[in-house]
């Protein structure tokens, strides 16, 4: 079995690189789902309140066997509960959820920059749930580079980790260069575009070369470039190949030309404008 690489967030956890994510997938096949991933080998699971599957993450993690220390697991806000008492109130329903004490990474799903509380409030939410011992790390996700450096500014606990739209056909690279600025990781949600770049012929030709799929150099790439990724498949041949990531490498070409891919191309909402509440 591979060993996947932990990176050190800027509070000292450790979060392993490659984790599971169970974005769409149904609540009913959540379990399942979850248990081929750690039978797989995968220590980092990655659900969101909004998702409707914690529960089934955390049913996966209890009849796994493993200790609950050994896996990772994040959820994330659901957008309708920006404000303060809301954010205190939507934790406590996903740690009932999940059945758990505690989450590993806990993070403002999305900044809404249009909806009236704002997410600085919200933030001061988490702040809380991080000094009560109930999130071992709290962070954001989907934050532009003007969020970020205004929610660095104005509070005290630097997120841990931002977790943005990153891919081949959208590098990214300015947030993540504001991300490592301060010591923020970069998690890349949409790792494979859903499926666009495993057709381009750049992505196939290095495939074919090395004798992996096309999947898999993509998120070699990401694994390269620094990236921590969660893939998500319900298919056990697909979780076993996503996760065979770390016995082959790219050389500096073949990652200059998957970056050069780049066309700014987004597969989900800007998160200039995206202020939608379920």
């Amino acid at each position: 079995m591979s060993t996947v690489p932990t990176i050190d967030l800027n509070n000292g956890t450790a979060i392993p690189q490659l984790g599971f994510g169970v974005y769409q997938v149904p609540p009913k096949d959540t379990k399942e789902a979850t248990l081929t991933a750690l039978e797989v080998g995968y220590r980092h699971i990655d659900t969101a309140e909004m998702y409707g599957n914690e529960k089934g993450v955390g049913e996966a993690v209890r009849e796994s066997g493993l200790d609950r220390g050994d896996v990772f697991v994040t959820s994330k806000l659901n957008n309708g509960f920006h404000a303060h008492d809301d954010a205190l109130t939507a934790f406590d329903g996903t740690l009932e959820a999940l059945g758990f004490d505690y989450v590993d990474l806990f993070l403002i799903h999305w900044p809404l920059p249009g909806i009236e509380v704002d997410f600085v409030e919200t933030w001061r939410a988490l702040e809380e749930i991080y000094r009560d011992g109930r999130a071992r790390a709290i962070g954001v996700s989907n934050f532009q580079a003007n969020h970020l450096r205004r929610l660095i500014q104005e509070t005290e606990v630097v997120p841990a980790v931002n977790q943005i739209e990153v891919h081949p056909y959208l590098t990214n690279d300015d947030v993540r260069a504001v991300n490592a600025e301060h010591g923020v990781a970069t998690e890349a949600w949409s790792p494979i575009a859903q499926g666009l770049v495993l057709d381009d012929p750049v992505v196939t030709g290095i495939a074919n070369a090395h004798e992996r799929t096309p999947a898999q150099v993509v998120l070699r790439w990401h694994v390269q470039r620094g990236d921590i990724v969660f893939p998500k498949s319900v298919t056990r041949s697909r979780v076993e190949e996503n996760f065979a990531l770390f016995d082959f490498e790219l050389s500096d070409s073949d990652m200059g030309l998957i970056t050069a891919l780049d066309k700014d191309h987004r597969t989900g909402p800007d998160p200039d404008t995206f202020n939608w509440i379920p």
